[in-house]
């Protein structure tokens, strides 16, 4: 029971359900500008690395990790048989790790 008032009286009882906004603020990261900076320069080299790719393999890489399609539903938009998008994808992964 003292530590129960304990708690109470100096304020330190805090609850996540609570709706008082310390969920939000507990999960909330405030990234600094060293991390901003190595997200920009990442996202750069990501961005040349995919672009460097030709543009069938850039285009079913993009569908694939980017907008979350299946390789069902790429090899059915595109007319071709799924194996033919998975060694796609396989191999412009493999030739974006080698530029990036």
């Amino acid at each position: 029971m003292a530590y129960q008032r304990r708690l109470s009286r100096h304020k330190a009882q805090y609850s996540l359900d609570c709706d008082d906004g310390i969920e939000y603020s507990a999960c909330l990261h405030e990234p600094t500008p060293q991390e901003l900076l190595e997200r920009m320069e990442t996202f750069l080299r990501l961005w040349n690395a995919l672009n460097s790719l030709p543009e069938i393999q850039g285009r079913r890489i993009d569908a694939y990790i980017i907008l979350g399609k299946s390789i069902k539903e790429i090899a059915e938009a595109e007319g071709v048989h799924e194996e033919s998008i998975r060694q796609s994808i396989k191999r412009g992964l493999e030739r974006m790790k080698k530029t990036f």
